[in-house]
């Protein structure tokens, strides 16, 4: 379903009583659609900016003299991609662009719309640009989760500048976006959040009496918005839900004067006497344990999480491994999937150099079945451990992946004979198992027969 199909639709064709200034007057009205949130609205949701200069972070794209703040400012876009983790700024940054620019702006939701409403939208806005002479701006959130097919439908008209596309990602592009359409829009990386970042952006809406938690009167301590801020994993969204939360749990009191520095606005004599409402920190903690971790089990977190694992216990560091674990444990991660990755490293990392690595990884994967979390904890972190600190040794992956390329290359190549068992007469006088040495009949229980097949004879893969 769209969002706003009105705006789509207003060709003189589609909708004749919608000509003239009555027509431009409810473009302009449709471009503002992000401007009013109501009172009842998430406090994410009212305090996200309106303007680049009310905008916190991603300063490598929006500071001063930036290709994208000039892009913005200018009213010069080209189609487009943002990708960030959650609470970066990407749809923010798409309501900035609606109340700027002179096109028609279409907000489109990849989660509810299918081939049928794509159409639709295209249809319209090639109407619209043939009618009126504007761009349709088509902003798409988590334009991951279109397929394939649908993504190709916007190809012709990104290509013919009938539409500026402007995706929003959390999930990597180049996996996520085909080929073709990513060849033909500029991705912008906006990065995490900072923890000074985020307290800033919390210290405002505590402030902000229009649309934030001013009329409250929160109090709430710089130590307190730092910590806030490091455990919501740099999501903006995230941490202004959670201090909207902690506020209103707050029990209402009398401000005191303890916190001077609170509200630099106010001076002491102008709070005194005010109901407020003091953010304790068990406040703080109960929200914090309401708010959800920042994971994504099949998103770019997932995988970036298992990499940098994965990479510590080929390190040889025990510390970042333990790190590593504790924050996919810690938000949420299938404990057998963490397993199964320590089992096939114990293989591929250590191998030979400690066999016993291997033994050990496999107890705790089945231990891990066994079990299950929290109790599995200590039995993935022990398997994780001893892996960093084994000795390391990819010889054995190596002599495979070199094994497996002769064999891709020689897939046809015949058994030897002497290779081949013998369980029938007729195989037998064909020349099976002719010339086979028996190895324990030779010295040191090793013949000099040859096993590869002729091509391979003198191929050297473990080493």
């Amino acid at each position: 379903m769209l969002w706003r199909m009105p705006t789509i639709k207003r060709s003189s064709s589609l909708f004749p009583e919608m000509e003239g200034p009555e027509m431009e007057e409810r473009s302009a009205m449709s471009r503002k659609v992000f401007d009013s949130e109501p009172s009842t609205a998430p406090l994410a949701e009212r305090m996200r900016p309106r303007t680049l200069d009310e905008f916190v972070g991603q300063d490598h794209l929006l500071a001063e003299g930036r290709i994208l703040r000039r892009l913005i400012e200018e009213d010069r876009l080209t189609s487009l991609v943002f990708w960030g983790p959650p609470g970066s700024g990407k749809t923010t940054l798409a309501r900035v662009i609606a109340n700027r620019t002179a096109s028609e702006f279409v907000p489109f939701s990849a989660v509810t719309s299918g081939i049928k409403e794509i159409r639709q939208v295209m249809n319209g806005a090639a109407e619209v640009r043939s009618k009126l002479g504007h761009r349709t701006v088509l902003f798409i959130d988590e334009i991951h989760r279109f397929n394939r097919a649908q993504q190709d439908a916007f190809l012709p008209y990104v290509e013919n500048g009938t539409i500026i596309l402007i995706g929003a990602t959390t999930e990597n592009p180049s996996f996520e976006i085909n080929s073709a359409l990513l060849s033909r829009v500029k991705v912008f990386v906006l990065n995490q959040l900072t923890e000074d970042e985020i307290a800033r952006i919390l210290a405002e809406a505590a402030r902000d009496s229009t649309r934030g938690l001013g009329e409250l009167n929160v109090s709430i301590s710089q130590e307190q918005l730092l910590r806030l801020a490091s455990h919501t994993g740099g999501d903006a969204r995230a941490a202004l839900n959670t201090l909207e939360l902690a506020a209103l749990s707050a029990r209402p009191n009398e401000r005191p004067d303890e916190r001077p520095d609170e509200r630099p606005d106010e001076r002491p004599d102008e709070r005194e006497g005010q109901k407020g409402r003091v953010i304790t920190d068990d406040d703080l903690s109960e929200a914090l344990q309401r708010a959800s971790a920042l994971y994504d089990k099949s998103g770019e977190q997932h995988y970036n999480l298992i990499s940098a694992f994965i990479k510590s216990i080929r390190n040889s560091d025990p510390d970042a491994t333990l790190y590593w674990l504790a924050r996919m444990i810690e938000a949420g991660e299938d404990p057998m999937y963490i397993a199964r990755r320590i089992v096939h490293h114990a293989a591929e990392d250590v191998g030979l150099a400690d066999p016993q690595a291997l033994i050990l990884a496999a107890a705790a994967a089945q231990a891990t079945h066994l079990i299950g979390l929290p109790e599995a904890r200590l039995t993935l972190a022990e398997a994780a451990v001893y892996l960093a600190r084994a000795p390391k040794s990819n010889k054995v992956c190596m002599a495979y992946e070199a094994a497996a390329e002769d064999a891709r290359a020689t897939q046809s190549e015949p058994v030897p004979l002497h290779l081949r068992n013998a369980p029938t007469g007729l195989m037998k006088g064909l020349g099976y198992g002719k010339d086979y040495k028996y190895a324990h009949d030779y010295e040191e229980d090793r013949s000099d027969m040859t096993c590869l097949p002729e091509r391979l004879k003198d191929r050297k893969y473990y080493k």
